[in-house]
């Protein structure tokens, strides 16, 4: 009778599990390597746009500690705001004026953009995340040049038009099958997409907004007007460190065959280059070594590698990225000479790092890695052929170009109707408490006054 018990209760047991198991197994046998791999892709993405909007954490340390302690609140708030409005703006547009059917120039389509709720693989909802990560990126290295003296509402109306109106385009014409996109131009993860047309932007409003008050003398020498923190700025440096592994390998958008870890490893050359030729360059020219010339070699040898992290070799990335951190400090210097107000040193780091790092691909390019991404041919020191350096050079051109006129109309217009600037009296109060009416730092800037 108990054998006869224990072998009913063994049946249940084993009918029970069956029933628990069958839906686990029938899916298993469902798995297949392609979906399994499509499933890696995305997260992999997925965890490269997270990365890339934590940069967003380094640019507020970033500006923060380059600028003055009066400012600070106000930098750190509009920096989470534009971010909202320009997810909103790509949201509506831009993500379909970029990846909308394909056109010479402009995308159209995808507007009020509605993902399926599932999709296998790399699904439409996480491309969308990925790209608006980079977009605001763009954003934010724009308001650099506008740092300590914009109004808060510039911040608003500037962000939706250059959402609409200057990044869509370039990145249409070089990642959305736009004209330079079909002339072979290489900019594998942004140097002259995402930094160039931030850069541009930044100078056109520097431009028209004019330096701040006390930073030229009137026989136009300048002077230093000091962050208030540089232990934020490094680790605003550190944040956008770490981000740009998600900025450059998850371009890759896939983690199959495992190429996105070797855009890495070139990624961390360049900036290795980047921070050691600040410190030298600056220990020679001046006998000591500068801290922020050693931050700002480190994400000129970011930006310098970003469009090229995918078509070279490692030595050449130390190359960029080494002549990347050069380049930074001497034109850091020659902006300060010709009375160009960058506070944040967007110009020299984003801007001429951003033309440099454009440019190095129709150098350095291996043809057999231009070949596997599929863009365009192998540069000059490979092939003895000009064609892909001459394509790299109208293409980054005709984006600094463009980015620069557009900003300088739309900032120009809304100058005439609404003006960009805060008043004197505001400027010497500080943005925290003109724009928001609370410092930053309540207790030590009411200590100070």
């Amino acid at each position: 009778m108990k054998t006869l018990r224990m072998l009913v209760k063994t049946a249940l047991l084993t009918l029970v599990l069956a029933a628990l198991w069958a839906p686990a197994l029938a899916m298993a046998q469902d798995l297949t390597a392609e979906t399994v791999a499509g499933s890696v892709d995305a997260t992999w993405v997925l965890v490269a746009a997270i990365l890339v909007l934590l940069m967003q954490a380094g640019f507020v340390f970033l500006e923060t500690g380059t600028t003055r302690m009066k400012n600070a609140g106000h930098i750190a708030m509009k920096t989470v705001f534009a971010v909202g409005m320009i997810s909103l703006v790509f949201w509506f547009a831009g993500y379909g004026l970029i990846f909308g059917s394909e056109g010479p120039f402009i995308g159209w389509g995808e507007f009020f953009f509605n993902p399926a709720p599932t999709e296998e693989g790399l699904a439409n909802s996480i491309f969308f995340t990925f790209q608006l990560a980079f977009a605001a990126v763009s954003l934010s290295i724009a308001w650099g040049g506008f740092a300590e003296r914009a109004k808060m509402s510039v911040y608003l109306v500037f962000s939706i038009l250059f959402g609409l109106f200057v990044y869509p385009v370039i990145a249409h014409w070089i990642w959305g099958s736009g004209w330079l996109a079909d002339h072979g131009k290489q900019d594998f993860a942004g140097s002259t997409v995402v930094h160039l047309t931030g850069a541009m932007a930044a100078l056109a409003g520097t431009l028209l907004l004019k330096p701040r008050i006390g930073k030229y003398n009137k026989d136009g020498t300048p002077n230093q007007i000091h962050g208030h923190n540089q232990v934020f700025t490094t680790l605003g440096v550190f944040f956008l460190w770490i981000g740009w592994f998600g900025f450059n390998a998850g371009s890759t958008t896939s983690a199959g065959e495992g190429f996105f870890g070797y855009v890495a490893f070139n990624t961390q050359l360049a900036f290795a280059a980047g921070a050691v030729a600040g410190l030298l360059v600056s220990w020679l020219a001046k006998g000591k070594a500068d801290i922020l010339a050693v931050l700002n070699g480190a994400l000129g040898g970011l930006v310098g590698i970003t469009a090229s992290c995918a078509f070279v070799e490692p030595w050449a990335a130390i190359v960029i990225g080494a002549v990347s951190g050069l380049l930074v400090y001497y034109s850091m210097i020659f902006f300060d000479k010709i009375r160009v107000d960058d506070p944040v040193g967007v110009l020299s780091v984003h801007g001429v790092a951003g033309v440099w790092g454009t440019l190095s691909n129709g150098l350095f390019a291996v043809p057999s890695l231009a070949e596997y991404v599929g863009v365009g041919q192998g540069g000059l020191f490979y092939t003895g052929d000009f064609t892909q350096l001459w394509v790299q050079t109208y293409g980054v051109v005709v984006s600094g170009v463009y980015a620069f006129v557009a900003s300088l109309i739309l900032l120009g217009i809304m100058k005439a109707l609404m003006g960009l600037r805060v008043t004197e009296e505001e400027e010497i109060a500080g943005l925290d408490l003109s724009q928001h009416g609370i410092y930053g730092y309540p207790e030590q800037m009411k200590a100070s006054s």
